[in-house]
């Protein structure tokens, strides 16, 4: 038998040629080795941990210290507090309060948005292509608006002498942002006006993704459009739901332009704080820089033990997704 090396095949002794199976070994005498993941996410973590880690690193640092406009202009040494701020921030009663308007407004802000948003996506799938398309971009106009923007002209719609919507409702001179329910209440058109267009969007997507015999099944059993939504749509939905469900609260959470314009920084006497505004005035308003870290921390905790939730969810969910 005569055997080629190098070759890869050798040629028996009745001339036919077999092709030789065995491993070889690497060029240069080493194994083969597999780039890890890592080195082609070493840029992205490079620029998000510079971006990221290092301010709440230093957000975090600030937390512990006294640090006043004292501190920060040189006149006075900075002062170790440990958690001395977290526990003034915790025994403060405006705190709590501010917490709980907080959680209730954000919650009312995220059942509208999905209930807008979801509504408006059956309705998409229900109209026919030019006032589908007209629907989509004047709800992307709403979502690109910058908030700042948005808020002005919500302002101005609800002006007492010279917005429209007191006209047609023939209320007046009332004032919406006097009292705390009506500044509440108009901060929250404005936050569900520039938010239902990411929930209307993404389940609009998942409604096209189902099946169109479920659907027409569904009818032919004569099921009503609500019982469509909630017995068929609605559990095939389920992951997207969490999804926007889970990134509505961590955006509504930290609201903080729509209610620091359209409140004049919190409304009368702070009765329109939210922990974003309450934190962003100890630090700058009251030049209590360490106290306002603290609140921020606090703020990131939270939001922290809502992104781990839903990264369990979408763990249980990841293969639906």
């Amino acid at each position: 038998m005569r055997v080629r090396e190098g070759r890869g095949w050798s040629r028996p002794r009745g001339g036919s040629r077999k092709f030789d199976t065995a491993p070889r070994p690497w060029v240069g005498g080493g194994s083969r080795r597999q780039k890890g993941p890592w080195l082609y996410l070493a840029p992205a973590l490079i620029v998000l941990g510079s971006l990221l880690v290092y301010p709440i690193y230093q957000l975090g640092l600030i937390s512990l210290f006294q640090y006043t406009q004292a501190q920060v202009s040189g006149g006075e040494p900075t002062t170790f507090e440990g958690f001395g701020n977290y526990a003034e921030v915790f025994g403060d009663s405006q705190f709590w309060q501010v917490l709980l308007a907080t959680v209730v407004f954000a919650a009312a802000c995220v059942v509208s948005t999905l209930g807008v948003g979801c509504a408006l996506a059956v309705l998409l799938t229900r109209v026919r292509a030019v006032p589908r398309l007209a629907l989509m971009l004047a709800a992307l106009g709403a979502w690109a608006t910058p908030a700042v923007t948005g808020s002005t002209v919500w302002l101005f719609l609800f002006d007492a002498d010279f917005g429209p919507v007191n006209r047609v409702l023939g209320l007046g001179d009332h004032s919406w942002t006097y009292g705390r329910f009506s500044a509440f209440f108009l901060v929250l058109l404005e936050v569900v006006w520039c938010s239902f267009p990411f929930v209307m969007v993404t389940v609009y997507a998942g409604i096209r993704a189902v099946p169109g015999e479920v659907l027409e099944a569904a009818a032919l059993d004569g099921a009503s459009h609500w019982r469509i939504w909630r017995s068929v749509l609605a559990p095939m939905l389920r992951p997207i739901l969490v999804v926007v469900t889970i990134q509505s609260v961590i955006w509504d959470f930290k609201v903080f332009t729509q209610i620091y314009v359209m409140t004049n920084g919190g409304g009368i006497a702070g009765q329109n704080l939210v922990l974003n505004v309450y934190a962003y005035q100890q630090a700058f308003a009251s030049s209590q820089y360490g106290l306002g870290s603290a609140i921020g921390i606090v703020m990131l905790l939270i939001l922290l033990a809502v992104t781990l939730v839903y990264l369990r969810l979408l763990r249980r969910q990841g293969e639906e997704l």
